[in-house]
């Protein structure tokens, strides 16, 4: 839509600002009152502009809203700003501090001397500002810079204005390059999907063909390479073998492979990608991962070089202290994990359900905190580290607060230059980290910090690119500690025994148990009856046996998000059972929502402090504000309706974007019809979700499929290479 046209539901307003209420020049939001053409009284307008200012003459595009606080507003997509010309507007413009130089005083004996001819002789004959009682030569100086200034910020947003661009991302658009916009966005649209946080390829490449680029030019195709790239980042990789780049890149762009060689020499030349072998393949890598994979191994080699932060121990009487003070027994086993670990500067300890990682965990923490240890608990996500403060007794973070996310740079307050204040950090569920998240935290580890790393690597990889704790226990560079005894305590429980048959590629017993279970195989031969089935289960069957809510406490886990028995189409359905009239509801991008639905935030928005992967309950929508209000474990956050491509229901949700996350109970569709996904280490990191009850709905010969489909899909990445490049070979000790 073209700034200065309305589409059906939008409106053109003109008028005067008589005030601003409120502007914040971080990223431009503003709240004016302004006397609009055509209304007798003022208008609250609500939007974004660069700079603005009392006296200036605006347009504005948008649509009406009715805040339930505020009343009546104009919401602008698009505001463009102009210098006022009637006198008053221009006393009360000058009078405003817009321009530097100029206040009250000055503002008013500027406007009575020149009249409406003022902003001519500043920009035209700036000696004449010194006829004004009290304008020197630096005075004059200033004010006639500022003029400019201000001048070049209109200029700015009329031409992305022109091309496409709403104020809000204008805004950000002008903060990022100043007066440098205009030249940028003419001669490379594309710099702002690398430079600029929210624009991504597909963004720049619209601004682009309005610009009048071809399809065709180099600087479309070299974007379009990181594009390809990135785009593999999405599947996991952290690079891409040459071979296969090519035509990845051929498609999406739709060019040339000659071309895209060519662009890929240039994109190589600059230093935007990297090229690099992994096992002899010759491989392109995204020059910020491959950055991150490198420093992931050198800080690791530079805190193992370093001295323990703690006094020496004598492991076998600290054993037996937190043995007595916890009331349990360690198996011999768990006695060489605690050993290894209080050993040695860098740690991991892996297996699966029931092998007493936490029982090892909880003797080491002890025993480090009664050496005045300072200790930083952390977890990737907010329901993981929620259930490391539960099973430790210890204050845990998720990363990003651990860090502390900057919102402005989507980066973290601590890094190298300000390290965290810790003696050992101990990160939790590691399997689902990822380079660029790993790199973070290990850069903000001091070097006489030590580092213990837990998690279950037969668990699925993290949802970014890389696979970084594989990478680290096939590397050999750090001691690794596998637990591998199940407890007796554990072995009773059937969720325990059919995680480690799936495992060990066997199928579970899926036969009817014999009295109460806590795992049940329910049959269903097509996805129709199969849909039906779980529908059932949650709605019904496990709150009337179990008394648990079939929302809060029940998650359905898919191997896919497409299909009839994909989380979205399961979704519809588990919605319709469980919240049917619930009122007001917002449809957006492909989904409904309403009060009491269950929902989950698909990417990482540093703003909101919400991060892909959390759930969260809608608690309220309001159609006046065109707002949603979800809350996210006590946490209120505000989406505004044209923000909801961010949020989906989440009564189904993928058995990817449920790691690190335990749900009391846990029902898994498995089907023929997942086939593509059917991997054993997907069945296994679903079913490992589950606390106390699991229901796997589907056919016994698609399970079979599963627990065999161990070859999954090679992550490209250079992580392993560098670590093993360290020359570091402690001994993986076994429990």
């Amino acid at each position: 839509m073209a700034p200065d046209q309305a589409t059906q539901d939008q409106e053109v307003l003109a008028g005067s600002v008589e005030r601003v209420t409120f502007h914040n020049p971080d990223n431009g939001f503003c709240v004016l009152r302004v006397k609009a053409r055509g209304h007798r009284d003022l208008i609250t307008i609500v939007g974004h502009a660069a700079a603005i200012s009392a006296g200036e003459w605006i347009n504005a595009t948008g649509t009406w809203v009715n805040d339930r606080t505020h009343g009546l507003q104009f919401r602008a997509r698009y505001l463009k700003a102009a210098a006022p010309t009637s006198l008053d507007g221009i006393r009360r413009y000058l009078a405003s501090g817009m321009i530097r130089g100029i206040g009250p005083v000055y503002g008013r004996k500027l406007a009575d001397t020149f009249g409406e001819n003022v902003f001519d002789v500043i920009e035209k004959t700036p000696e004449r500002l010194r006829e004004v009682d009290g304008i020197g030569p630096v005075r004059a100086q200033r004010i006639t810079e500022a003029w400019a200034e201000q001048k070049v910020v209109r200029e700015i947003m009329l031409f992305l204005h022109t091309h496409g661009v709403g104020t809000a991302r204008a805004v950000r658009i002008y903060k990022t390059y100043g007066a440098d916009a205009v030249q940028v966005m003419s001669e490379n649209p594309y710099r702002l999907a690398r430079d600029i946080r929210g624009i991504g390829f597909v963004t720049a490449d619209q601004i682009a063909e309005k610009l009048g680029i071809e399809k065709t030019a180099m600087i479309r195709v070299r974007a379009g390479i990181s594009y390809a790239l990135g785009e593999a980042m999405d599947e996991g990789h952290c690079g891409l073998p040459r071979a296969d780049l090519i035509p990845l890149a051929e498609r999406l762009l739709e060019v040339p492979a000659e071309l895209i060689e060519s662009a890929l020499s240039d994109e190589l030349a600059e230093g935007n990608i990297v090229a690099d072998t992994v096992d002899a393949t010759d491989c392109i890598f995204l020059a910020g991962l491959y950055r991150a994979e490198r420093g992931i191994a050198e800080r690791l080699r530079a805190i193992m070089l370093g001295s323990l932060p703690w006094p020496s121990i004598d492991t076998p009487k600290a054993i037996a202290w937190a043995e007595r003070q916890a009331g349990v027994s360690l198996a011999d086993g768990q006695k060489e994990a605690v050993r290894t670990v209080v050993a040695n500067k860098v740690t991991v300890i892996t297996g699966g359900p029931g092998v007493g990682k936490t029982t090892v965990l909880n003797s080491v923490l002890r025993i480090l905190a009664a050496k005045g240890t300072n200790l930083k608990l952390c977890a990737p996500t907010g329901r993981a580290a929620k259930r490391m403060s539960e099973t430790t007794g210890m204050a845990a973070q998720t990363i990003h607060r651990l860090l502390e996310t900057d919102p402005k740079t989507g980066g973290f307050k601590r890094d190298e230059e300000r390290p965290l204040a810790a003696d050992a950090v101990i990160l939790d569920e590691t399997s689902m980290v990822d380079v660029r998240l790993m790199y973070a935290l290990v850069k903000a580890i001091p070097d006489e910090a030590a580092l213990v790393l837990v998690g279950d690597v037969d668990q699925l990889p993290s949802v970014g690119p890389g696979q970084v704790l594989a990478d680290l226990i096939a590397s050999e560079a750090v001691p690794v500690v596998r637990l591998t005894e199940v407890f007796r305590q554990a072995a009773q429980s059937r969720i325990v025994t059919a995680a480690h048959r799936v495992n060990a590629g066997q199928v579970p017993d899926l036969r009817p148990p014999d009295g109460d279970s806590d795992f049940y195989f329910v049959p269903a031969d097509d996805p129709e009856t199969a849909a039906a089935r779980i529908v059932e289960v949650v709605k019904t069957r496990i709150p009337r046996r179990f008394g648990l809510d079939p929302v809060r406490d029940v998650q359905v886990l898919c191997p896919m998000n497409r299909g009839g028995l994909g989380a979205r189409s399961l979704n519809v359905d588990l919605q319709a059972a469980l919240n049917p009239d619930s009122a007001p509801t917002v449809e957006r991008f492909g989904s409904k929502f309403a009060p009491g639905d269950k929902v989950m935030q698909i990417e990482n928005d540093y703003d909101k402090e919400v991060y892909n992967g959390d759930l969260g309950f809608v608690t309220g929508v309001d159609t006046d504000t065109s707002e949603l209000t979800a809350d996210f474990e006590g946490k209120a956050v505000v989406y505004g309706f044209g923000e909801l491509d961010a949020l989906v229901p989440a009564y189904a949700a993928t058995i990817h974007k449920a790691q690190g996350s335990e749900y009391p109970a846990v029902v898994i569709p498995v089907t023929t019809q997942h086939y593509p996904m059917l991997q054993r280490n997907l069945l296994y990191t679903g079913i490992t979700r589950a606390k106390r009850l699991l229901v796997i709905v589907g056919q016994k010969r698609a399970i079979g499929i599963a627990v065999k489909g161990t070859g999954g899909r090679k992550r490209w990445s250079r992580l392993k290479g560098w670590l093993e490049e360290t020359n570091q070979r402690p001994r993986d000790v076994r429990g």
